[in-house]
């Protein structure tokens, strides 16, 4: 039976975000094998089963390259009937269902096959991406390793490996096989997308910017949208909001209604107290979801900090429609504290308290409020009893001391 070697496996760069954060940029998608002309699938001793054994395989093959895994399927079960062992169709029906998400079936014809032909190496790649797939991490970093012992090399499974330690969060062996991948392709994009997200679950920003530069680097013009929000996203982290824009920019360029690119470009222009600006792009964002209470929160705030209160009441309000938001509550807290309504303020602040009294910002706020009413003894006890539950706060400290 013949047995498979080395894989030469070709992925084109996908890069994914999942959240503003981006915790995962890159998929994986199926990786098949395709039947050479001149390679036999089988060799039973009878010349006739096995050139239709071989024109079966081929045959399921180019279905499954096609997409059509339903036929392939048909193929491949033809060739178990005449060879119920044969490792192609095990394979290849291994390929087919998880080409189908079926992975419990995909699982058990890799097990199949590697009962009979335990170093096909085929079969320990597809097997481990279904682990992978499953979120079952750990057994898929023992399936890759196995298969390193036969091709040490392989960039492929190399990046897989170490995208699956940086899951379980082994950060130095991650990183130590992602840079073993760069020793081999220096400008090999999984390595440089997979070290930008170890970096950053690690809030190791410089670094991560480092890495998702060198990615931009390579080529400007058809960078991934997405590395463009992650770079921008680093620049968010480290508050160096004016060099973010750019980024950000580019990524609306690109896809004028992108998530990512709008909050991160009102984020940036929020972090620059640049509030008109900022406000441009949250209404940007509502306008494709109108009903996203965090959007309305954070537009609410710009428009309360640039004085336009009742647009900001009414942005607070339809967060509130929503559902309970703990910020928009607050929001309208602190417009009645800015719009002198002190004993609303009063009201809304000490009923935030009971449901968070480890919030410092509260009790400041609380605090501001009984100054502004004179009722300065008050103002003393509420801080007092933010400090007897034992957080500390530099800002509680602070106002504590300018009272006194």
């Amino acid at each position: 039976m013949f047995g498979f070697k080395k894989m030469d496996v070709s992925e084109n760069l996908s890069v994914t975000e999942n959240s503003i954060e981006s915790d995962e940029m890159r998929t994986s998608d199926v990786q098949e094998i395709y039947l050479p002309d001149d390679i036999k699938a089988s060799d039973t001793g009878n010349e006739e089963l096995d050139e239709k054994i071989s024109e079966l395989s081929k045959l399921g093959y180019q279905f499954l390259k096609e997409g059509n895994t339903e036929d392939s399927i048909n193929s491949f079960n033809e060739v178990l009937e005449i060879d119920p062992n044969n490792n192609y169709a095990l394979v290849g029906l291994g390929d087919a269902m998880r080409k189908n998400h079926d992975y419990a079936k995909s699982i058990e014809y890799y097990n199949r096959c590697l009962e009979f032909h335990e170093n096909n190496n085929y079969a320990l790649f597809g097997l481990a991406d279904c682990y992978k797939a499953l979120n079952q991490f750990t057994k898929a970093i023992q399936i890759w390793e196995q298969y390193l012992k036969h091709d040490e090399k392989n960039i492929t499974v190399l990046t897989r490996v170490a995208d699956a330690y940086r899951k379980i969060r082994i950060f130095k062996r991650s990183k130590d096989i992602y840079l073993k991948v760069l020793e081999l392709e220096n400008t090999n994009p999984y390595a440089l997308i997979g070290l930008g997200h170890l970096h950053y679950d690690y809030k190791e920003y410089k670094e991560a910017l480092h890495y998702w530069t060198r990615m931009y680097n390579q080529n400007q013009d058809s960078c991934d949208i997405r590395v463009l929000t992650s770079l921008g996203n680093c620049h968010r982290k480290l508050k160096t909001y004016a060099d973010g824009i750019p980024y950000f920019n580019k990524a609306l360029e690109r896809d004028p209604v992108n998530f990512y690119a709008l909050f991160g470009m009102a984020d940036c222009y929020r972090g620059l107290n640049r509030q008109k600006e900022s406000i441009y792009f949250w209404n940007k964002i509502l306008d494709i979801d109108p009903e996203n209470k965090v959007i309305l929160t954070r537009a609410g705030d710009a428009y309360r900090n640039i004085g336009e209160f009742d647009k900001a009441k009414e942005y607070y309000e339809k967060a509130l429609d929503i559902d309970f938001d703990i910020y928009a509550a607050i929001g309208l807290a602190l417009l009645c504290k800015d719009e002198g309504k002190y004993d609303e303020a009063i009201t809304r602040l000490q009923s935030l308290i009971r449901d968070d009294r480890k919030n410092y910002r509260l009790y400041v706020d609380l605090a501001e409020c009984y100054l502004k009413m004179n009722r300065k003894a008050d103002a003393i006890a509420t801080l007092e009893e933010f400090q007897k539950s034992g957080i500390k706060s530099q800002a509680v400290n602070d106002l504590m001391d300018r009272i006194k």
